[in-house]
């Protein structure tokens, strides 16, 4: 009997706690990079963890480690968005040379309420941004485009799932 080789084309979407979503097909960049689907829509990686722990201490005194950044590639295909989410760090999106993402940004409430929506992108005459800065728990979600886009995104303090939610 032959060895089973797994197809790198399809890919399981679940929830930040492991739950199954969707199986669905991964576009050739997100093969390319070894992406996986992120839960709140798109596909990502990590691709890089700094070796520096930070300790952060809640409002309830509870403590966290985490690391002192994160950074991800992160591909949006055509036509795709991601769902309204927040983290409890602040975020840096990097545009990478691939297509325009728009960011829509929902303020800090208890609910999204869309606030400004910038371009990630390189026709910067044109009023997109290279770099866009998204504080802690800003409520926030990416936007179809028609094409794919592909950005990096530097998360500190690191990411962890669990300082993640989703509406």
């Amino acid at each position: 009997m032959a060895p089973h080789h797994p197809d790198t084309r399809l890919a399981t979407r679940r929830t930040a706690a492991g739950e199954f979503i969707e199986r669905l097909e991964r576009p050739a960049l997100a093969v390319e990079l070894g992406l996986e689907p992120h839960p709140e829509g798109g596909w990502y990686r990590r691709t890089w963890t700094s070796p520096v722990p930070v300790t952060l201490t809640d409002a309830d005194g509870t403590r966290r480690v985490r690391p002192a950044a994160t950074l991800i590639h992160f591909l949006l295909p055509a036509g795709e968005s991601s769902a309204w989410h927040r983290v409890a760090s602040s975020e840096v999106w990097i545009w990478n040379g691939q297509g325009a993402v728009q960011l829509a940004l929902g303020g800090d409430g208890d609910e999204p309420d869309t606030e400004e929506s910038p371009v990630l992108g390189g026709r910067l005459l044109r009023g997109e941004h290279t770099q866009v800065v998204i504080g802690a728990n800003v409520w926030q979600r990416t936007l179809p485009s028609e094409e794919d886009a592909l950005a990096s995104c530097l998360v500190s303090p690191g990411f962890d799932f669990a300082d993640f939610s989703m509406e």
